[in-house]
């Protein structure tokens, strides 16, 4: 793709908050932090590290702007960069949630790791450490992140469920024999506990109270947090250079996209790289819109949770006939998770648009999960036989049939067919974003444009 001239990240600071593991508390202290800068008026953004949908959904009820997606699976370092430029643009200070455990990757690697994004984009780290029923082990721990390589990035550290008064005794300790910052600690704070299910954390749309329990981050944040100490570590986090991607603008195309209770997994940035293109974005909802909008020359329907609300989407026939109609039809569509289920003929029984042969199910566990790299087996919408894009599958039904005209491969070598993909159609498991390989978009954005002239 052809490049325009460099660039740099400058005039915002950013910080990284990783963990120890799952479950140590990253999100907790993440949307704590996110809460209490707000409230003291810093203009913040954030990021989250890997392809996760739903941290991002809490990120963006803080902040009030769609949350960035940095994944060293899905981006070389260059659009790694970039695309934090974007973020750090909206904002003085950028705040990042890492992925599971610090340097946990594909398999026994740090690869797509929360270590190999902050290594890629400079980002000084916090290590987010559960306390627990501990006490000086927990500078053990903290001192084999610190060692674990030659340079770790990790700046500073925040004790998770974590007493005053241990704090108090650690907080010395830690900078006296490790030489990095104590940024404070949260206690274990009653009522401020989000839920989750298979895929993680329910959605941010799903919690009544949430305000509330954001309220009570915010203020313990302010109390237990050095909020100047981190700001200033922010702050200090140098210069990157990075090349933008030139994007070709096309003419104006209107694409409909699926936003509601049950389709809401979409990457913001893959979104905006199709305005960016031409593209304009209607907003409609299969769970109570009638039909699909006016006037439209494409169609996404994003990942989500169709088979919670498996009834309330087949009693509304209108729009699934609406649907089934303009796919026969051959309106362009991509049709990721969620949405490919949606253009199955059942989800557990009930009724769905039906343009897809087979149903989809319940496997009681997760299936294909995790990282792939899709090739394509023929030409079709988004490319040409053999290009690539990389992807993930995270999710717990499956259907009876899932295509075949692309493969999948994982980055141990196991590999599968998958995907119904034709001049109009890209519908299956896998999501991936545009900005991983933009030709994709373009592929889309070209389809789009060739149904609004042939209508």
């Amino acid at each position: 793709m052809d490049r325009t001239p460099s660039k740099s990240i400058n005039g915002a600071g950013r910080v990284l908050i990783a963990g120890t593991g799952s479950g140590c508390g990253k999100t907790t202290v993440t949307l704590a932090l996110l809460c209490a800068l707000k409230k003291r008026g810093v203009a913040v953004s954030s990021a989250k590290c890997g392809p996760d949908y739903i941290d991002p959904m809490f990120h963006r009820k803080i902040v009030g702007a769609p949350s960035t997606n940095l994944d060293p699976f899905f981006f070389d370092e260059n659009t790694l960069r970039y695309l934090l430029a974007k973020a750090s643009s909206r904002g003085d200070i950028t705040v990042i949630e890492g992925v599971m455990g610090y340097y946990d990757g594909i398999g026994v690697s740090t690869g797509a790791s929360t270590f190999e994004l902050a290594e890629k984009t400079r980002t000084p780290v916090i290590l987010t450490v559960n306390a627990r029923g501990a006490s000086l082990s927990v500078l053990a721990q903290i001192k084999g992140f610190l060692t674990f390589v030659p340079e770790s990035f990790i700046r500073g550290v925040i004790l998770n469920d974590c007493p005053e008064k241990i704090y108090s005794s650690l907080a010395p300790e830690i900078e006296k024999r490790l030489g990095i910052r104590a940024l404070g600690y949260m206690p274990h704070i009653k009522g401020s506990e989000i839920g989750s299910r298979h895929l993680g954390l329910v959605t941010a749309d799903e919690i009544g109270d949430l305000k509330t329990k954001l309220e009570l981050l915010s203020d313990q944040a302010e109390k237990s947090l050095d909020l100047d100490g981190i700001a200033a570590l922010a702050v200090s986090a140098p210069e990157l250079g990075f090349i933008p991607p030139a994007i070709e603008r096309h003419e104006p195309f209107r694409v409909a996209v699926a936003q509601d209770r049950a389709f809401c997994f979409y990457y913001g940035d893959s979104l905006e790289l199709l305005e960016d293109m031409g593209a304009e974005l209607i907003p409609f909802s299969p769970l109570s819109d009638e039909r699909l909008p006016d006037g439209i020359h494409g169609l996404i329907l994003g990942g989500g949770y169709p088979e919670l609300y498996p009834e309330e989407l087949s009693r509304n026939e209108s729009m699934r006939l609406s649907i089934r109609e303009a796919l026969d039809r051959g309106l362009p569509c991509i049709a990721e998770c969620g949405g490919f289920m949606y253009l199955t003929e059942h989800i557990a029984g009930s009724p769905m648009v039906g343009f897809i042969k087979g149903g989809a199910r319940d496997t009681g566990k997760l299936s294909r999960f995790g990282y792939v790299t899709l090739t394509a087996r023929q030409d079709n919408m988004l490319c040409g036989r053999g290009e690539h894009i990389p992807a993930h599958e995270f999710h717990r039904w499956d259907c009876d049939r899932t295509g075949g005209d692309f493969t999948a491969e994982k980055p141990d070598g196991r590999s599968w067919d998958c995907v119904f993909a034709s001049e109009t159609l890209y519908a299956g498991f896998p999501h991936f974003h545009f900005q991983a390989n933009p030709r994709f978009a373009e592929g889309f954005c070209r389809a789009c444009i060739k149904e609004k002239h042939r209508v």
